[in-house]
C-alpha cells in the first residue's frame, strides 16, 4: 500500500512495526540497510558514516546504527541539565547525554515502539544509571509536563512522523524558557519521484517521510524559536540498487541528474527566555558542510 492510501495513524503503525522489528536486529544488519529496513545495498561504503564509538558515554549495546547525525555533539549539554531524547531507540543518545549531565542531571527517552523501550531499559539497568528514564509515548503528544527540559535532542526521527509541526509544538511546550534543541533529521530540496515518495516501506526508511528543507525550517520559525542554526549538513545518496527497485532506467537517470537533493541536517534553536542570547554566544555553533559522504543504505539515516 502506498503512503497516499494510508492515513497518518496507518503510517505511524508501519513505522512502529518496522522499528519494533529493528530492535531485534544486530547493529551490523541495520547499518547495512536503509534505516534498518533489512535490504542490503551493494554500494555500502561505510558501516556508519556518523561514528559514535569515540564519543564519551557511548554504549555499543545501545547503538543500532540508525542515526543520520550526532545531535548530542552539538547540543551543549551542561552538568545538571534535564535532557529529553525523542525517538530514543535502544538508548544510545540518552547514554551520551547522561555522560554530559552527570549524576546530578536527568535524561528522559521517549519512544513509541515498546520493544525499543524494553531494550533501552535493559541497557540502562546494565549500566546502573538511575537518572536515565525511558517512557513509552508518542512524540506528537509527549508524556512530559510543560517547561521541563533544558535540552531536547533527536536523531533521524521527525522525518518518520506525519505531523511534524505538532512535534515542534510539543518541543516548544516542554522546553524551559531559554532552553534549546539540537535535532538531526532528513530533509529534501526538490521533489522525490512519485514511486519513492509514495512507498510506505521507503517511508519507514526515512526518505519518503522527509519534507522540503524550507518548509521544515519554516515550522521552527513559525513557532517563535530563536537563534535557529543549521549546525551540520551533508548529502545523502541513494544507491542504484535501491533506486532500481522503484524507478525505471530513464527515471533513475533523471532523478540522479536532476535538482532533487536529500540531506541530513542538524538544527539548533532556542525557546525565547532569559539567557537565551548568552547561551547561544557561548556555544560558538559550528557550521559544517560535507559532500556526498552519507550513503542511504550505510546506516546513516
Amino acid at each position: 500500500m502506498s503512503t497516499k492510501e494510508k492515513t497518518a495513524e496507518e503510517l505511524k503503525q508501519t513505522v512502529k512495526e518496522k522499528y519494533s522489528q529493528i530492535s531485534e536486529q544486530s547493529k551490523d544488519y541495520n547499518a547495512s540497510s536503509c534505516c534498518g529496513a533489512g535490504e542490503s545495498s551493494d554500494e555500502v561504503y561505510n558501516i556508519m558514516t556518523d561514528d559514535y564509538s569515540e564519543v564519551e558515554g557511548y554504549n555499543s549495546d545501545a547503538d543500532l546504527g540508525l542515526g543520520c547525525g550526532l545531535p548530542t555533539q552539538f547540543a551543549k549539554i551542561k552538568k545538571g541539565d534535564t535532557v529529553i531524547d525523542l525517538g530514543s531507540g535502544a538508548g544510545n543518545d540518552c547514554f551520551v547525554a547522561r555522560h554530559e549531565t552527570g549524576e546530578e542531571g536527568k535524561v528522559i527517552g521517549i519512544d513509541f515502539a515498546e520493544p525499543m523501550i524494553a531494550k533501552a531499559r535493559k541497557n540502562a539497568d546494565k549500566l546502573g544509571f538511575n537518572n536515565v528514564e525511558f517512557r513509552y509515548g508518542d512524540i506528537e503528544d509527549m508524556p512530559i509536563s510543560d517547561n521541563v527540559a533544558d535540552v531536547i535532542v533527536s536523531n533521524c526521527v521527525l522525518n518518520l512522523v506525519p505531523d511534524k509541526p505538532r512535534v515542534f509544538s510539543e518541543i516548544f511546550r516542554t522546553l524551559k524558557s531559554g532552553g534549546h534543541f539540537s535535532i538531526s533529521d532528513i530533509v529534501l530540496v526538490g521533489d522525490l519521484p512519485g514511486a519513492l515518495r509514495e512507498d510506505a516501506e521507503m517511508y519507514a526508511g526515512c526518505v519518503a517521510g522527509a519534507i522540503q528543507k524550507e518548509k521544515y525550517m519554516g515550522h521552527i520559525t513559525e513557532l517563535g524559536f530563536e537563534n535557529i542554526t543549521i549546525q551540520k549538513e551533508k548529502t545523502i545518496t541513494i544507491p542504484d540498487d535501491i533506486l532500481d527497485k522503484y524507478l525505471s532506467e530513464d527515471e533513475m537517470e533523471e532523478f540522479k541528474n536532476g535538482n532533487t537533493g536529500i540531506y541530513s541536517i542538524t538544527v539548533f534553536a532556542q525557546k525565547p527566555g532569559d539567557g537565551s542570547k548568552s547561551d547561544v554566544d557561548e556555544q560558538k555553533i559550528e557550521m559544517i558542510e560535507e559532500g556526498p559522504a552519507c550513503t542511504l543504505g550505510s546506516g546513516c539515516c
